[in-house]
């Protein structure tokens, strides 16, 4: 990588860049999560606005369908596009309150109590939620947003627990599965956003 001027790289990152540790997570939890009676979703949501530790911003692939041509050779063509798992890391709380509330989410998706025979009473509409990921920028204004459209927990890590672990606070990992993902600015809202091409001739 090389630049003419110092002036060119600055200008380029547009002063400062962006910082991988300025992001704020929304996660909306399921109306039928309770833990306790005087906790809510909303509580939640707060929560983990302020002890989500780590995330990323969601990726993405186009699949590559290869078309066979004579004499062994292939033409690749654009496939499906599919979205990768997304992983946040949360900071455990000395009441678990948000272990809990992962695990009350999975229980509307597969109850844990394997001597009932109903597996889960609730419907997709009632786990299915939308998860924001917001890229800020130094001064605390959204640089770039992502929504997780129709989110689900799939994976609630393990806790370890150790007598060597000192000065630290326990964390977990949650895995989420969603169907699609879309994107905007702090001016434009995700159903509106559009990228125009320059096709050249």
């Amino acid at each position: 990588m090389s630049f003419a001027s110092l002036q060119q790289l600055k200008t380029a990152l547009l002063g400062r860049g962006a910082r991988a540790n300025l992001f704020e997570i929304d996660i909306a939890f399921p109306t039928l999560t309770t833990v306790d009676t005087e906790l809510t979703g909303t509580d939640f949501t707060k929560n983990t606005k302020i002890l989500c530790k780590a995330a990323a911003v969601p990726g993405f692939t186009v699949g590559t369908i290869e078309v066979p041509f004579r004499a062994g050779r292939r033409i690749k063509i654009p496939g499906d596009r599919t979205f990768a798992d997304w992983t946040v890391t949360i900071i455990n709380d000395e009441n678990q309150t948000l272990r809990r509330a992962f695990n009350a989410w999975v229980n509307l998706i597969s109850k844990g109590n394997y001597e009932s025979q109903v597996k889960s009473s609730a419907t997709g509409a009632d786990y299915y939620q939308d998860i924001t990921c917001s890229h800020l920028k130094a001064d605390n204004t959204v640089s770039r947003k992502y929504q997780l459209a129709d989110a689900f927990p799939t994976d609630v890590s393990a806790i370890d627990l150790s007598f060597d672990s000192t000065d630290t606070l326990s964390e977990f990992t949650v895995n989420f599965q969603y169907h699609y993902l879309k994107a905007g600015n702090s001016t434009t809202s995700f159903a509106t956003e559009k990228v125009d091409l320059a096709v050249s001739t």
